[in-house]
């Protein structure tokens, strides 16, 4: 018994050993996974200048907060993964990175956006539903989802009867697209690949902020006034109140003598346009939450593509090397409280005459 006891443990520590040496060869595993293919659009305008994020006095603007959750983002998407990156401004999404792989690549993309300024706008204006089909026609055209990350904050405001339906085309087009673009929607539910365009992501916080303004060298010089920006957008038919107003003429004065009142110069998160166009275009939407959750989502509605990749095995063989041994140092102290120690029966038969001796000779006496 003793020597098969022996022998167990002998084994025990030979295949922990041999389990250490296989393990310093990091062998692995080559399968196939499925990994996100995304392109980040980044609004850089005014708005995003905005300082809601953060407690107290220590308050930093959306954009920063932008590039910290993206950075995040980053870095709990799986190795095979592709991230590429573009910004908004204007009417139109300008590509900066094509998608490229994250791990490999992760020193450039974080560095990019950490770049990310709004002084890289070309133009104030902010025409959301050009620059979110723009951003979609560049994931189209390169293969991937779009994540569109933007405010919401249209600069000018739409006209009256583009925000009344919620998702007209922008100032200079006068044929409504609800139609085609629910057709457009329509279609797109019953193909998987389109159906899982992309996300958009609402930035900001639901009370009105006051817009920064900056001069020529980039130093804020106060905040934009009510007389500094477009409280209306005067291009097109009038809203249906317009006849109500001071000064009203048909043909003279569609919108009124007086000057448009308004808070354009304030901003917030327009979640509910956001989530409009969203609908429309077939993608989710969200806001800039947590980035673990803000990382799910994205995998969950973008565009996989199956890559090989690699799974180290040395963990898992590292792991089994240590119950072994584990089971080794236990089976010694097993061991002991099975098998009695070697001569203790002759020891104890010895002490039983003893005591019987003892006994004989009181009872002589």
């Amino acid at each position: 018994m003793r020597r098969l006891l022996v022998d167990f443990r002998f084994w025990l520590l030979a295949v922990a050993c041999a389990l250490a040496i296989a393990g310093c060869f990091r062998p692995h595993i080559a399968v196939e996974q499925e990994r996100p293919e995304v392109l980040f659009a980044v609004d850089i305008t005014g708005s995003m200048n905005v300082r809601d994020y953060g407690v107290g006095e220590k308050l930093h603007t959306r954009l920063q907060e932008v590039r910290t959750k993206l950075k995040q983002t980053l870095t709990q998407l799986p190795c095979g993964s592709r991230a590429g990156l573009a910004v908004f401004s204007e009417r139109r999404s300008f590509l900066l990175l094509e998608p490229i792989e994250v791990c490999e690549s992760f020193a450039a993309l974080s560095t990019t956006i950490e770049q990310l300024d709004w002084r890289m706008a070309w133009e104030g204006d902010s025409y959301i539903t050009k620059g979110l089909e723009s951003g979609l026609e560049i994931a189209k055209s390169l293969g991937v989802s779009l994540v569109f990350v933007t405010d919401g904050h249209e600069a000018p405001p739409l006209p009256a009867e583009q925000a009344e339906i919620g998702h007209m085309m922008m100032q200079g087009e006068a044929e409504v697209r609800a139609q085609s673009l629910t057709t457009q929607g329509a279609t797109t539910a019953d193909n998987e690949s389109e159906r899982n365009a992309g996300v958009v992501i609402g930035v900001g916080g639901a009370n009105l902020s006051p817009i920064p303004k900056f001069d020529e060298t980039g130093n804020q010089i106060g905040f934009f006034g009510a007389d500094e920006v477009d409280q209306e957008n005067r291009s097109g038919p009038p809203p249906a109140d317009a006849a109500d107003r001071e000064g009203w003429h048909p043909r003279n004065a569609p919108f009124g003598a007086s000057a448009a009142a308004g808070n354009e110069h304030f901003s917030s998160l327009k979640e509910s346009h956001l989530r409009g166009l969203a609908t429309t275009y077939g993608l989710a939407y969200t806001t800039l939450a947590n980035s673990g959750a803000l990382t799910e989502l994205i995998m969950a509605n973008a565009k996989k593509r199956l890559v090989q990749t690699s799974i180290p095995l040395a963990p898992y063989i590292a792991g089994l090397a240590l119950l072994l041994l584990a089971a080794y140092y236990l089976s010694a102290f097993f061991i002991k409280r099975a098998i009695p120690p070697s001569g203790s029966g002759g020891e104890q038969t010895t002490a039983a005459a003893e005591t019987n001796l003892s006994t004989s000779t009181r009872r002589l006496i």
